[in-house]
Order: C-alpha cells, then sequence, then structure tokens
C-alpha cells in the first residue's frame, strides 16, 4: 500500500512537472508572437498558433491572457530564438531549439549537458541536412469528418495523414488525426483549418529525421540521458534526433 501510494504521488507530481514546462513553453512561443505581429491573433497567425497550443496544453485562459498582456509591455524581455546542434553519445545527431533572453546562459547550459553525458556542441547549420523541417497539426479525431475532408486536406497540402492515441489525462485516451505537409504548406493549412472552423490541438514546425538509428537498450539509454535533461530546462522549446 505505502510502495503503491509513493509511486502515484511521483506520477502525479511527474505529470505536474510536465504540465509547468509545458506551460512556460507555450508562454515564450506567446512572447515571441506577440513580439513578432502585436497581440492581435486576428491579425497575427503566429499567436493563434500559440494560442491554440496553450489550449491543447489545458493552459488557463486567465494566464494566456495575461502572457499577452506581459509580451505587450515591458514587463516581458525579448526572447531570442536560437537552434543548437551537436552529437550525443554513439553518434546520434541532436537539434535544439531554444527561446531565451539569455544567449550566454542558454549555450553554457547547453553545452554542459551535452559534456556531462559525453555528447559534443557542434557548428550551427552541420546538422540540417539530416532533418525535413515540416508542419504538424494535430486535430481531434472526433471533430473532424475525415470521409468528407481527406481530398481538401491533400488539396491544402497534406503529405501524410495518419491516426494515433494519445493520453490527455491519467486513464483518459484520445484518438487525433495527424496531418503532415512541407514546411512551405504549413501557412496553407493553418489557412484551411481556420476557413473549415476546425482548432488543432497542436500545431507547429517540426525537424523529421530523414534516416534513424537503432541502438542496443543500454546505448539507447545513454543517449536518452542527454536528450531527458535537455527537455527539463525552461530555455528549451523542442529536442530533435534520429534515434529509432
Amino acid at each position: 500500500m505505502g510502495r503503491a501510494f509513493e509511486y502515484r504521488k511521483k506520477a502525479k507530481f511527474a505529470r505536474w512537472g510536465a504540465m509547468a514546462r509545458n506551460f512556460t513553453k507555450v508562454g515564450r512561443e506567446i512572447a515571441i508572437a506577440v513580439k513578432d505581429g502585436g497581440a492581435d491573433p486576428d491579425t497575427n497567425p503566429r499567436l493563434r498558433t500559440a494560442m491554440q497550443n496553450a489550449k491543447g496544453f489545458n493552459m488557463p485562459k486567465d494566464r494566456v491572457e495575461a502572457a499577452i498582456k506581459r509580451a505587450s509591455s515591458k514587463e516581458e524581455g525579448d526572447f531570442e530564438e536560437i537552434v543548437y546542434e551537436g552529437y550525443a553519445m554513439h553518434g546520434i545527431p541532436v537539434v535544439v531549439e531554444c527561446a531565451t533572453n539569455n544567449s550566454n546562459r542558454t549555450v553554457a547550459m547547453v553545452r554542459m549537458h551535452f559534456n556531462r553525458c559525453g555528447g559534443a556542441l557542434g557548428k550551427t547549420g552541420s546538422l540540417e541536412f539530416m532533418f525535413d523541417r515540416t508542419g504538424v497539426f494535430e486535430l481531434e479525431a472526433d471533430k473532424v469528418d475525415m470521409d468528407e475532408l481527406e481530398l481538401d486536406f491533400i488539396d491544402a497540402g497534406a503529405e501524410d495523414i495518419t491516426t494515433a492515441t494519445i493520453e490527455v489525462e491519467e486513464g483518459v485516451e484520445q484518438e487525433i488525426i495527424v496531418i503532415h505537409t512541407k514546411f512551405e504548406d504549413f501557412g496553407q493549412m493553418q489557412k484551411f483549418l481556420e476557413e473549415k472552423g476546425i482548432e488543432p490541438k497542436k500545431s507547429n514546425i517540426q525537424r523529421i529525421p530523414k534516416n534513424t538509428q537503432k541502438l542496443d537498450d543500454e546505448q539507447e539509454e545513454e543517449v536518452m540521458k542527454l536528450i531527458d535533461r535537455l527537455e527539463e530546462e525552461d530555455d528549451i522549446q523542442e529536442v530533435y534526433h534520429n534515434l529509432e
């Protein structure tokens, strides 16, 4: 009984930690979007996307509005988007996307994690050829009529349409439709979904590896040690690799 309680407690704290990191991440997305295109979501597509993602993470509406207000004032420092690249152990390429108001702090932190986990930070741009920048849209399956819209999705730029099941909270799963587009078709798909009144659960540009590498369990654990440490940092938005 005691051990079971401890396990549930740890799992609960892990979920809270993940939620807090997601809120920080989407808060910085909102800040960058507002600085880039203004505080009106009607005229700022990037802000609309950030707000949709906030909703997908169950971020309270008042926190979203507060993030927009801070970004519109002098309360919020300017966040800079920076990409770092390097290799984890066993030659696994890793791309780290950051949003930071202190690039010196962030590069030192990223380098520290690479070094401590047996990897090495490399030159920016050296790994670009290993990944395709791809638009990814996650839609709630029960709100989309695929029989009616599949061909329209393709016309709007969908290159691949799949389904997946995700856990939205403990013990509760949800089926989603995942649409991939070329990088240059992201805006076109976003516009199409808006015209159809379909609000994505999540949408962003991701780096999809062109090829993947398979390691044994011990080697994979060594690589994931670096990935996990990077993903826990507030300055880091996304971490990509080609581990199978």
